[in-house]
């Protein structure tokens, strides 16, 4: 069954303010401050196996100026990662590319997403889970004309577009259930 056009248009927001671009949370231990580095060594980017540096290789210019503890959390999340399926491993590949490319501001905007999004009751987390899967599975053609569509409208459009679909498919906002 395909998704209402308001499930539809709350993923549709939901997806272009990033909540889903790039899955913030693989990627989230890289951009915690550390408590301490003198308590993490160094891993120089020659010192990794060759797994671990294709898996990361968006990283590599920068790797070696990452903080020890920060490379030591993203070391150890690629051990997980290298047990999984080579399809798997690229679309972490690929999100490590996207993270990466992002500005300060928009990986900002993505950490505070997630932890709106890991805020929401479990119901709600399925629910927005089960509308986005259902988006993924629209044709391309599909889901690209309805995301120009959102992109074209105004804050002023999208907004009454979310007011006549009722409040239960309102983005989730400080305080609200």
């Amino acid at each position: 069954m395909l998704p209402s056009p308001r499930h539809l248009a709350f993923v549709l927001l939901t997806a272009t303010t990033g909540l889903f671009a790039g899955h913030a949370s693989i990627l989230h231990a890289q951009d915690i401050p550390p408590a301490s580095d003198t308590q993490a060594a160094p891993h120089p980017w020659r010192s990794l196996s060759p797994a671990q540096r294709e898996l990361l290789a968006p990283m590599q210019a920068d790797w070696d100026a990452l903080p020890p503890r920060r490379q030591a959390r993203m070391l150890d999340k690629t051990r997980h990662w290298l047990t999984l399926p080579p399809a798997q491993q690229d679309k972490i590949r690929q999100r490590i590319a996207r993270w990466h490319a992002m500005t300060p501001e928009q990986r900002r905007l993505a950490r505070e997403n997630m932890r709106k999004f890991h805020q929401l009751p479990p119901a709600q987390r399925e629910q927005l889970h089960h509308a986005y899967r259902q988006f993924q599975q629209l044709p391309p053609a599909q889901r690209e004309k309805l995301l120009r569509k959102w992109r074209s409208q105004t804050i002023e459009q999208r907004q009454q577009w979310l007011r006549e679909m009722g409040p239960r498919h309102h983005p989730p906002r400080e305080g609200r259930p």
